[in-house]
């Protein structure tokens, strides 16, 4: 990718390679992906509900798909799988089956660190009468488990916790909150938009009701996406109509994402299979090294946790990190100081606010977030730019640090 084909791009960039690190906001589409798309998009353009050859011809296209998706998430039956337009959409039907507990269950428990479309819909629950809970973080960005477990009662409707969190890459400790939902008879959700194809996991092995997965985050497209709804638990759809989804989300299947969606499952597996994961947290580990051995004054957020394997998160707290990114852009790297969905709103990070790092630290931040496509000329190339940056806008600001 090149920024030439880009007319609103600064002259001294314009011949200037892309050096993309912000694959926690979306990743590349992989070619195989793209390959097994174009024929849904050109003359496969059948709906999978129609009784013609071509309807027959999407409806066993999606059939596959599903199969795929199920088999990356470790899922018993292939009927488990509910595609959606994205994760969010995904979060949202999961939260919505709330409503459907038993009246006395009015609790609903998520975490301070949950991204945006799970924070936001769990906290229009409370206009219903649910009491909405966000359970808290320790300093290192684990959940402060104990504290967790013993919150739950009988009156929890939903527990929702992300399994991988998108700023910091933390890992949670999701079987055990499943193990203690399904004793007291609590829902359980987990966004697993960050874990699905970075962690090798099977569900069937784990006490989840509800799983929330998106096609961007691994290679497939954008706005595809899935909710894994086990089979025996309640749910409600959100969206009526037609019979689509055995019922459960009406609206005309996006047969080309979904085909995406199934090729970058596929993919996904064998890069896990693989030992992909070794090699990114390798890399991610050099990318860390190396801009220790250019600059100080900084911590990288989560850092003594397990963490996927592609994500660092760095807290400066002397520097604008809504400036650092704008300053990489210029310089030629894609970065973000954040979730991607809260870019634009000039606030501290509640995700590092929740972790206990004050104001100035919160809003001093920079995520880079590697992928498979990464490489290690890339890595050495970015550290680079990213010490230069850091050491231009803490000149300008008269900071001591180096």
């Amino acid at each position: 990718m090149s920024y030439g084909e880009n007319r609103g791009a600064p002259a001294d960039v314009a011949m200037m390679t892309t050096i993309y690190l912000d694959n926690n906001a979306t990743t590349r589409i992989a070619p195989e992906v793209a390959e097994a798309m174009w024929p849904w998009l050109t003359e496969h353009y059948g709906n999978p509900s129609s009784l013609h050859r071509f309807g027959e011809d999407a409806l066993e296209a999606v059939s596959r798909a599903r199969a795929s998706v199920a088999r990356l998430l470790g899922a018993r039956h292939a009927s488990e799988i509910v595609f959606t337009a994205g994760g969010t959409e995904s979060n949202h039907l999961a939260l919505h089956q709330a409503r459907g507990a038993a009246p006395e269950r009015k609790r609903v428990i998520t975490t301070a660190v949950e991204h945006p479309a799970v924070l936001e819909p769990s906290a229009r629950l409370a206009d219903s009468g649910f009491v909405v809970e966000r359970a808290r973080v320790e300093h290192d960005g684990s959940l402060a488990l104990d504290a967790f477990l013993a919150s739950l009662d009988t009156r929890c409707a939903l527990v929702s916790v992300m399994w991988a969190n998108n700023e910091t890459g933390a890992i949670h400790d999701v079987a055990a909150i499943g193990r203690r939902c399904r004793e007291l008879g609590i829902l359980f959700h987990v966004d697993a938009v960050q874990a699905a194809g970075k962690l090798a996991f099977v569900l069937t092995d784990l006490a989840v009701d509800y799983v929330s997965v998106s096609a961007h985050k691994l290679h497939g497209p954008q706005g595809v996406g899935a909710l894994w709804v086990r089979r025996g638990s309640p749910f409600d759809a959100w969206t009526r109509g037609g019979s689509q989804e055995a019922d459960r989300r009406a609206g005309t299947e996006n047969v080309a994402g979904i085909v995406g969606f199934g090729r970058a499952a596929e993919l996904a597996r064998e890069w896990l299979a693989g030992g992909g994961p070794e090699r990114l947290a390798a890399l991610r580990d050099e990318l860390e090294r190396r801009l220790r051995e250019r600059i100080d004054g900084f911590e990288v957020a989560a850092a003594k946790i397990a963490r996927t394997s592609g994500t660092s998160q760095f807290v400066f707290g002397d520097v604008s990190g809504e400036a650092l990114v704008l300053a990489l852009s210029d310089a030629g790297v894609c970065a973000s100081s954040g979730s991607a969905c809260s870019s634009g709103t000039q606030a501290p990070s509640h995700v590092l606010t929740a972790m206990g790092w004050d104001a100035a630290h919160a809003s001093s931040s920079l995520r880079l977030s590697l992928s498979r496509f990464t490489t290690e000329d890339e890595v050495a190339r970015a550290t680079e730019l990213v010490a230069s940056a850091v050491r231009d806008l803490r000149s300008l600001l008269g900071s001591p640090r180096s």
